[in-house]
Formats: C-alpha cells, sequence, structure tokens
C-alpha cells in the first residue's frame, strides 16, 4: 500500500506539465482521472456517512444502512463505532469504492442545523474522537475516508454562498479541532466545504495550507465538495489539490492553460499531483495492469444491476447492536423495559411506528435492503406472547411520501412499481423499464432523450380527496386517467446540488379516488441544461380527521396493557440543503402523544429524530426513548431496548431545549452574505451554562436500566503544563440490574487570565458493574484540553496554576470537584 517518494517523483517525470494538471479534476461524478501512462486507474468515490450508496441512485442497487451518524455519537463507544467503520469499508469494498465521502466532523452549533443527523455532536472533542475512531475503521481495510467539510460549515442556509465569521480563537479551538484530530488519525481526505471563513471561500482559503498542510502535517488530498470550485487560478494556488466533480469543472483545461501562462506556478500543481499519486498508491491503484473492479463501467450507462446478495446475519447483528447502543432513555418512570410475560396487548401508534425514519434526507442517503419498522420490530418480539395493535394516528407535516411498490403497479406489466420511460423531443420511446418506486433520482439517460415519464396504475385503498405530486425542474405535468392535473415551467430558484438532484421540490394537485378503481398517474418532466433529471412522483390519501385520530389512539392505548407512541420529523424538516425553522414536532403530533399518555399511564413515547426537537409532553408520558434515525434494523434494535434484551447504551452528544427561544445559539440565517459566530467559544453546554439556562436535557445525558452513584473523584496533585492528565472516578451501581455507565469529565478554570467556557467537556470512559458492584473509570484527559490558542503569539498556549476538575452523569450534572495544579512553562 506504499509507494516511495522517489518512485513518486519519477513517475511525475513521466508527465507533461499538462497532463499533470488534468489529472486534479473528476472524469465523471464521481471518478477520477486515469492516467495510462503511470498505470494510474480511476478511483472511485461515494457519499455515505451511514452507508455506501456507490456511483448510482438506484433503488436496485442497495446498501445496508447504519444509524445516523449523530445516533453513534451517542453510543460514546469509539470500539463500536470502529467496528462500523469496517462495516461501511466491506461495503465499499464490494461496491468497487476506493473512498468514502465520510465522517462529516462539523458541529451542532445551533439545534436549528438541518443536517444534524449526518454530523456527530455538539462538542469538538466528542466529535474529533468519534470521528477518529471512523476513520480508523474505514481505513484499516483500505478504504479511504474523508473528513468533511473543512471547515465552520455548520449548517445549510446559503451554503454555497454564507461567509462564516468566526475568531481566530473560536475557529482553531472549537471548529477546526474535530479536523486536527481526524488528521492525526490518519485520514487519507479532507473535504473543503462550499461556504467562505472571513471572507475567501474554503476552496482558495489559506486554511487549507495551514494548519492543515503546514502545522498538522497532513499529507494526503484536499478535495473539493461537488460544485465547490467556481473558479481556476485562486482555487488552483490554494491547498486545494481535487476539483470535483468532472469533466466539466473549472480546473481541467482552464488549469493546464493557467500553468502554461505562468499563472498557476508548475511546482503548486506538482505537489497537488504528488497527493493524488500518494493516494492512489496506498489504495493500490498505482502502478497497475489491469483495472480492478472498481474500473467497472460507468453508472448510468450499463445493464440494470443485479440484486444484492442477503446482507450477512454478522451485518445485521452489528448494525442492530449499535441501534440499542446509540438509543438515549431520556426519561423513565419505571415504565421501561417492559415485561414480555406480562403483557397481553399492546398499543403501537403513530404513522411513524409503521414508516419509521430510518434516515436523513440528502446526498448521504441510500437504498438499504430492508427496514425494519418500529411496529415491525415490536410484533417480531411478541409474536405468540401478545396482540400488537397498530392505529396510525394522524398523518405528519410534511410533503407526500414517494410512490411505494405496494400502492400501486406497473401499467405495462402489471407488477408492483412504475413504469419509467425515456421518450425522445417526437414522444417516441426509447428505453423503458419497471421501477420499485416512485422516487427516481437518476433515470437512465440515453441518446436523444427528451422527457422522463414515470406513470403507475394507483390502487387507492382510501377514498378521498388524494394529493398527488410530481418533483423536479424544468417543465413538468402530470394527468390522471388522461385528465391534465397541473402543467408549467418551473426552474431550479438555486444550483444547490442537493437540491437539484436530490430533493427537487414537488408540485401538487388534488384529485378524487375511489377503492376498487385504478386509476393511471403519469407524470412527465422534460430535461434541460441545469435541471437535473431528478423526477420524483408522490401520493397521499385524504388525510385522517384530526380530532378524531387521537381519540382512536386513546381507545386502544386504554384498551392495552402498555402503549408506544413513536413521533418525529419528516424529510421535509431535516435535509441537506435547509435547515429548520422549528423544533416543534407540530400539534398533531402532539395533540396525539397527550392522548395516549393521558389514556395509559404506561406510555412510551419513542422518538424518530435526527436532532433535537421539543418535547412538551415529556413529563406527562411513562418514558421517554429517542431511536434517531435508526439505520435499517431500527424496529428490532428499538425492540430489544424497549423488552429489555438490551440496555438504552446512548448518551446525548448534544444539549437538548425544552423550547427554542432557550437555546443560547440558534442563528442560521446569514445578514447581507454573513453569519457572525458571536458566541465564539461558547458552543453546546459551553452556551448554556454561559447564560445559565438550563434545557430539557444536558449533552451526556442519559439513563439506563439501572442507578449509579459517584462517588470519589481522584486527581492527581499537579500535572505537567502540555502533559496528559489521567483522574480516576469510582462508581457504583446502586440498582437491581447489571448496566454500563458513561463517566465524563469536565475542566474548569476559575480565574483564567483568557476567555473561557463555565466548564467544558474534557473526557470520558464508560464501565460496567453488576448489581452493588464499585468500579473504578479511568478518564485520560488530553493536554489539548487545557490549552488555548494565543491570538497574540498565533501558538497553543497552558495557564499555570489551579484548575478545576469535574466529572459525573452529564454537563449538567458534575457531584465530583477536585483541583488539579498545572506547573511548568507555559507552553502547549
Amino acid at each position: 500500500m506504499g509507494t516511495s517518494d522517489e518512485e513518486i517523483d519519477r513517475l511525475l517525470g513521466k508527465l507533461t506539465p499538462r497532463a499533470r494538471a488534468l489529472l486534479l479534476d473528476g472524469a465523471t461524478t464521481w471518478r477520477t482521472r486515469a492516467e495510462p501512462a503511470l498505470g494510474l486507474r480511476e478511483l472511485v468515490m461515494s457519499d455515505g456517512p451511514a452507508g455506501v450508496r456507490g456511483e448510482a441512485w438506484d433503488e436496485r442497487i442497495t446498501s445496508v444502512l447504519l444509524p445516523s451518524a449523530s445516533a453513534l455519537a451517542a453510543t460514546w463507544d469509539e470500539d463500536l463505532v470502529e467496528s462500523l467503520g469496517g462495516l461501511l469499508a466491506a461495503e465499499a469494498r464490494r461496491k468497487g469504492v476506493d473512498v468514502l465521502l465520510a465522517p462529516t466532523l462539523n458541529l451542532h452549533r445551533s439545534p436549528l442545523g438541518g443536517r444534524h443527523f449526518e454530523c456527530f455532536s455538539e462538542d469538538p472533542e466528542l466529535t474529533g474522537r468519534v470521528g477518529a475512531a471512523l476513520v480508523r475503521g474505514v481505513q484499516a481495510h483500505g478504504v479511504a475516508a474523508t473528513a468533511k467539510h473543512y471547515v465552520a460549515n455548520d449548517s445549510e442556509t446559503d451554503r454555497l454562498t454564507v461567509d462564516v465569521r468566526v475568531d481566530e480563537r473560536a475557529l482553531r479551538e472549537v471548529y477546526l479541532a474535530p479536523f486536527e484530530a481526524a488528521v492525526a488519525a490518519g485520514v487519507r481526505l479532507v473535504m473543503a466545504g462550499y461556504n467562505a471563513v472571513d471572507g475567501t471561500t474554503m476552496t482558495a482559503n489559506a486554511l487549507l495550507s495551514d494548519p492543515l498542510k503546514g502545522e498538522w502535517g497532513f499529507d494526503g488530498v484536499v478535495v473539493s465538495d461537488w460544485g465547490a470550485v467556481r473558479s481556476t487560478e485562486d482555487t488552483a494556488r490554494s491547498g486545494l489539490d481535487l476539483a470535483m466533480p468532472g469533466p466539466d469543472s473549472p480546473w481541467g483545461e482552464a488549469l493546464a492553460r493557467a500553468v502554461a501562462d505562468g499563472t498557476v506556478p508548475e511546482d503548486t500543481v506538482d505537489d497537488k499531483v504528488r497527493r493524488l499519486l500518494r493516494l492512489a498508491a496506498w489504495l493500490g491503484a498505482l502502478g497497475e495492469g489491469e483495472p480492478t473492479a472498481s474500473g467497472a463501467a460507468r453508472a448510468g450507462t450499463e445493464a440494470p444491476p443485479a440484486p444484492r446478495p442477503a446482507v450477512a446475519p454478522r451485518e445485521r447483528a452489528l448494525a442492530r447492536r449499535a441501534v440499542a447502543a446509540g438509543s438515549v432513555l431520556l426519561s423513565n418512570r419505571g415504565v421501561l423495559p417492559l415485561d414480555p410475560g406480562r403483557l397481553r396487548t399492546v398499543a403501537v401508534i403513530g404513522a411513524h411506528a409503521a414508516r419509521t425514519r430510518t434516515q436523513g434526507g440528502g446526498s448521504a442517503g441510500v437504498f438499504p435492503p430492508h427496514e425494519v419498522s418500529v411496529l415491525d420490530g415490536v410484533r417480531a418480539a411478541l409474536r405468540g406472547r401478545a396482540r400488537v395493535v397498530h392505529v396510525p394516528g394522524p398523518r405528519p407535516d410534511g410533503p407526500a411520501p414517494p410512490l411505494g411498490h405496494d400502492a400501486c403497479t406497473d401499467p405495462r406489466s402489471g407488477l408492483p412499481g412504475v413504469l419509467l420511460r425515456m421518450l425522445d423531443a417526437d414522444g417516441r420511446e426509447l428505453y423503458a423499464e419497471r421501477r420499485r418506486g416512485g422516487r427516481l433520482l437518476e433515470p437512465r439517460l440515453v441518446p436523444g432523450a427528451h422527457t422522463v415519464e414515470v406513470s403507475a396504475r394507483l390502487r387507492p385503498r382510501t377514498a378521498g380527496r388524494w394529493t398527488l405530486g410530481v418533483a423536479g425542474f424544468g417543465r413538468m405535468s402530470l394527468a390522471l386517467d388522461g385528465r391534465p392535473l397541473l402543467a408549467g415551467d418551473f426552474p431550479p430558484p438555486t444550483d444547490d446540488p442537493a437540491v437539484v438532484h436530490v430533493n427537487p421540490p414537488a408540485q401538487y394537485a388534488g384529485a378524487d379516488l375511489a377503492v376498487g378503481q385504478d386509476a393511471l398517474l403519469v407524470a412527465r418532466r422534460e430535461l434541460a441544461p441545469g435541471t437535473g433529471r431528478a423526477t420524483v412522483v408522490s401520493a397521499a390519501p385524504p388525510a385522517p380527521d384530526a380530532a378524531a385520530s387521537p381519540a382512536e389512539a386513546a381507545r386502544a392505548a386504554a384498551g392495552a396493557d402498555a402503549a408506544i407512541v413513536v413521533v418525529g420529523t419528516t424529510e421535509h424538516g431535516e435535509c441537506e440543503g435547509y435547515d429548520r425553522t422549528t423544533l416543534s414536532l407540530g400539534a398533531t403530533q402532539n395533540a396525539l402523544v397527550r392522548a395516549v399518555a393521558a389514556a395509559n399511564p404506561r406510555t412510551v413515547a419513542v422518538v424518530n429524530s435526527g436532532g433535537p426537537v421539543e418535547l412538551p409532553w415529556r413529563d406527562a408520558v411513562g418514558a421517554v426513548l429517542l431511536a434517531w434515525f435508526p439505520g435499517q434494523e431500527g424496529g428490532d434494535g428499538l425492540a430489544d431496548v424497549l423488552f429489555g434484551r438490551a440496555e438504552p447504551g446512548g448518551r446525548l452528544p448534544t444539549t437538548w431545549p425544552a423550547a427554542l427561544a432557550d437555546a443560547p445559539v440558534t442563528r442560521t440565517l446569514p445578514v447581507d452574505g454573513r453569519l457572525p459566530y458571536d458566541e465564539g467559544l461558547h458552543v453546546g453546554h459551553r452556551g448554556w451554562l454561559r447564560h445559565t439556562r438550563v434545557p430539557a436535557y444536558w449533552f451526556g445525558h442519559g439513563l439506563g436500566y439501572t442507578t449509579w452513584a459517584h462517588e470519589e473523584l481522584t486527581v492527581p496533585p499537579r500535572a505537567g503544563a502540555g502533559e496528559d492528565v489521567t483522574v480516576r472516578v469510582r462508581v457504583r451501581n446502586t440498582g437491581a440490574r447489571s448496566g454500563r455507565e458513561v463517566v465524563q469529565v469536565y475542566l474548569a478554570r476559575p480565574g483564567s487570565a483568557v476567555e473561557r467556557p463555565v466548564r467544558w467537556f474534557a473526557g470520558y470512559a464508560a464501565v460496567r458493574a453488576r448489581p452493588g458492584e464499585s468500579v473504578t473509570a479511568t478518564v485520560r484527559v488530553p493536554a489539548r484540553a487545557l490549552r488555548h490558542w494565543c491570538v497574540r503569539e498565533r501558538a497553543w498556549r497552558t495557564e499555570t496554576g489551579r484548575w478545576r476538575v469535574l466529572a459525573g452523569p452529564s454537563a449538567g450534572e458534575v457531584p465530583l470537584v477536585a483541583d488539579l495544579e498545572v506547573v511548568g512553562p507555559r507552553t502547549g
């Protein structure tokens, strides 16, 4: 997996300056360029922090789907995350993928961030540790990981152009810190974000050179986010190495001309090519003869893919274990775990119960081989033991879902699914195929293609006014049984790739449908430059009566021994390309939970979201279990927790407000193109402590199925500046069941000469103990947790003198306190 620098230089000498420049942008959307003269094959890249999609958006090409990144961080278990990284690497190798575009190391700066599910936490230390674990797991198996999105790319509003203004100390101590941890873990690529920092777009920003390549010694490849390079010379003179996608990026021939006329120095390009060749050598893609499996035909032009082999039991078991390990028990009034032996009837309530949201929306999405809903998991766990009653309740707010294969048939074959046709300008059919559903992000292009047509024969199970829609851009139409429902030209309001290619807005029309009377729905959209080709056809039955649904749910709950009500967000609320405007789950879902809880005190509320939401009924229910976006095995993993086969292992990686108005940092909307990070260092729990506000649940909070006493904190009397510090915390299991506790350590520096948070997270260790047993957690506090960035000296410094060490189960509960004397020179 290695090639010497001398060999790299020898290979470099075989190329002309023009050939070197042309290597530095993509050959396709997901591939780098090959160079036969060097035996360099294309490198294949793929999205997917929660799964490896590969090169095509095609529901027939399935991928193992893990819990969301926020759920992985909630495990506080680096060994487990490393194992899951290995699973992702195995998926990548199976799909011929060399480079996985993960992990995402941006922070949960504001609870309104629309992409929280893809990021780990609010805290730089926890994010860095979990991110480094995923990097190690992926790269241990010969697949390169990518730390993204460098840097301060922490919200989605105007993300292509937003100029983040952040002071140098906060940038160093908070936002750059997770990337520094990934570099220390050996990450092979770093992705430059779309945004600007302090007036300069990240693809041309000096931060790519220093600290990344200079101070940290990063010797890998800096790749652009897709479409983030919008100019040639300034980006080429920066620390950016690879412009994606290709082949029509602002580099390519334009960069070759800039090298020829001297506006971009040859040695600058040579350094970039060396880095690319070094990566290729590590991947085994340099100096080869025949292409490997990664050199397969380009997606989008090949024959329909073969079905994926069944997921290995080991993969399913690991994904299922991760669900339980990351689920957070926020509150419990003696209801959980439910004892299956004492249950005769269980009511499972809510639309999210039957259609559990397993992943967030946007470019990271994959098509799993199957998805286990909460309802599926509960039914499987109680089969032969208890009766399970399901009441869907009101439909959550949000857009109509894409057509599923269970709701329609291909009008040509009569089989479940839809008929996809590509037509020429005269309406003649160029090709046709049956697809499983109405979400078609990459219909196969053929020469002469002019119009995408999706048709389906609807089989209504509910009579009344249906909502029918088509999503995409350009000229579109929708017809039912030959009757036009809508037609118009819908130009894209943005060039954001996540919107154009992944999540285009839908146009809707209403139509009356009757049970037993099939109806032919036909959607068309013309293909035009700049509009992509994503086409989504959706249909939603009449919404249940908002007043009747909670009453029906309450009746079912009253007649059951226990009730499980599942509520959550929709793709309209948590999705790449958009920030949220509210943390509310909506009046209908909140009313549903209140009605069920009033009818049955043994009500468990399961929250299906990727980031914080308001839970105004949290004190009215018997227990609140946070499921996150739990991946394909979600229902089974959550059933393991609900019925006590596994402990809820998660702890919050982000502070959850009771109400949005309480949160100290909420701003995601730029003004005049700028988004100031005025809070400086005070992000997450640091901000809550600074403003003396009390959230619903603190960073680090989470209950198990036993109780703990934090009894003693042992701190060395002194430590040298710049040295790690080892502290010990004795805890005792005071409950009746064996369990796992996450012991957390925080630091404070009263009387500091520089501004600091009230206290901040510094380290943790997990311990297990039997009932009544005492155990000691050994927590390493890294030297970086005590240092600060001195702007005047542009260097790390560590204050000497008395420090305070605190320990407990969350940022808001630290019962153990001890002093530490830091001695020695004031250096980092």
